[in-house]
């Protein structure tokens, strides 16, 4: 069985990745990748596998491919599984033949793992079918970029100039006036339409048509830069009207989310498929206590209660596992009655069985506790199962109300990540539009990884908070929220964000 994978990573959007190449990544044990390949796949790799970076942009060379090739053949004898992962299709102007031919003669067994080339998905984003019916039946791909130590062109511009099909050129926009010169010499008509597509498939895609006379010097006034696909043809004149990629309401603007990773998936998928950059910035991580032997007499002393409040879908989470590892399920609330603040939570205990008697219109422990005492949970015991480090309003405000409350912790959160180096480096670089804080811990967490005096730096970027609780917590190291959605919840904050887009 070969140990050495050419994997094509696609042209960058996620989801555009093969399940063998996604089954590749998550078991190698050597990666070797690309500029153009995702980084946002390495998260995929195990923990203990080497990754090396070997990148190639705009003439600036971490590795020559000579040096490429001898690393990859240099790793592949190590007995260790080799994934070499490259952006797009490795045999698609992708020098993976190259690096096929140097194991071949090292007598190395190797497979590839073909992925989607970047000059059919980067026109599809883009509203551009490469082939149509009403336009040609055909399409070619062509280097924008040859091998400098070549004798000879391999180009035939005279048989582009002539053609009807489709072209579309990698890696050209530098050499763009030549191209689109040598096309009109050749016989292309000096109107025929000609778009160029930046980082395609991306969160940060761009792209414009122009026609072969005019797209060079439209380049030049956008300053357009690689990495860019430019496509030929007059399947370029539906570009406005097949575009659908570019319509998306957050496209291209950046937003960290903090809240913990485990929790975070729901959030971060919305916000990628509204067109948002997401960083994920987890500065919590929700982790199980070292001792249950408490929850554990709880749950056995359970019947004493009348009321059961689940603040957290981590609460209901934890509290089963524990319920899971007495032998015991969701029959032991028998006559009790459950609140659960949020919608979440309440689709959590739904989710075991329990439909909930109370969820407060408002999402905040105030609100709970005006809502409980209308049903009556005066001088009632009280059980509450959450983190172990949290607000106190809703049990003192309860005890007040004659209840006597018992806090039972069943999870606690940590600070997960060590430092907020790549969060700064990506606000200096202006790639972050918007913050985001689901809790208060997301908050105090943030700003103890991101100096606040730094973050005052960039005032044009914008908090988002998810209630009133957090909110104040911003305020607490001096920042206002630019939004705070009427609904504490997810898609309120998500609703927020598309409000403040217009």
């Amino acid at each position: 069985m070969a140990n050495v994978f050419l994997v094509g990573a696609g042209p960058g959007d996620p989801g555009m990745l093969t399940l063998r190449a996604k089954e590749i990544i998550e078991t190698c044990d050597i990666m070797i990748y690309d500029y153009l390949a995702n980084a946002d796949f390495l998260k995929w790799c195990k923990p203990e596998c080497e990754i090396l970076y070997v990148g190639k942009k705009g003439g600036d060379h971490t590795l020559p491919q000579d040096k490429i090739n001898d690393l990859i053949v240099e790793k592949s004898r190590s007995g260790l599984t080799v994934c070499r992962l490259k952006g797009g299709d490795p045999y698609v102007f992708g020098r993976g033949g190259e690096e096929g031919e140097e194991l071949v003669e090292a007598g190395i067994d190797f497979e590839v793992v073909p992925g989607i080339t970047a000059g059919v998905a980067a026109p599809a984003y883009a509203g551009i079918p490469v082939t149509h019916r009403d336009h040609t039946t055909s399409v070619c791909f062509i280097t924008g970029h040859e091998d400098p130590t070549k004798g000879e062109s391999g180009h035939n511009w005279e048989v582009y100039g002539k053609s009807t099909s489709t072209l579309v050129f990698y890696m050209g926009v530098g050499n763009l006036p030549m191209i689109a010169d040598n096309l009109m010499k050749n016989g292309r008509p000096a109107d025929t339409p000609v778009a160029l597509i930046r980082w395609g498939t991306r969160c940060n895609q761009t792209s414009f048509v122009s026609t072969l006379e005019e797209v060079a010097e439209a380049a030049e006034r956008r300053q357009w830069k690689s990495p860019s696909i430019i496509v030929v043809g007059t399947v370029c004149s539906l570009h406005d009207k097949l575009a659908w990629f570019e319509k998306r309401p957050l496209l291209g603007k950046g937003v960290v989310v903090t809240r913990a990773r485990e929790q975070a998936s729901g959030l971060v998928n919305t916000l990628k498929g509204l067109g948002a950059c997401v960083h994920e910035f987890p500065t919590i991580s929700v982790e199980p206590l070292d001792d249950y032997e408490e929850v554990e007499t709880a749950i056995m002393q359970l019947a004493r209660y009348q009321w059961v409040v689940f603040t957290s879908v981590n609460g209901v989470k934890f509290f089963w596992q524990q319920l899971a590892q007495i032998g015991l399920d969701s029959r032991i609330f028998a006559g009790m009655q459950i609140a659960a603040i949020g919608p979440a939570t309440a689709d959590a205990l739904r989710e075991k069985g329990i439909n909930p008697d109370f969820i407060p219109e408002k999402y905040v422990a105030e609100h709970v506790v005006e809502g409980l005492l209308k049903l009556g949970i005066q001088g009632q015991d009280v059980l509450i199962p959450r983190a172990k480090v949290a607000r106190e309003v809703l049990p003192q405000e309860l005890k007040k109300a004659g209840c006597s409350v018992t806090v039972l912790p069943v999870y606690e959160t940590r600070l997960v990540q060590s430092s907020g180096d790549e969060i700064e480096a990506a606000l200096d670089q202006g790639k972050i539009n918007y913050v985001t804080f689901t809790s208060s811990s997301t908050v105090e967490n943030f700003f103890e990884l991101v100096n606040p005096d730094v973050f005052r730096q960039y005032p044009e970027v914008k908090i988002a908070s998810i209630g009133p609780v957090t909110t104040e917590t911003v305020k607490r190291f001096g920042f206002t929220p630019a939004i705070e959605p009427e609904e504490y919840t997810i898609p309120g904050l998500v609703e927020g964000l598309l409000t403040d887009n217009g």
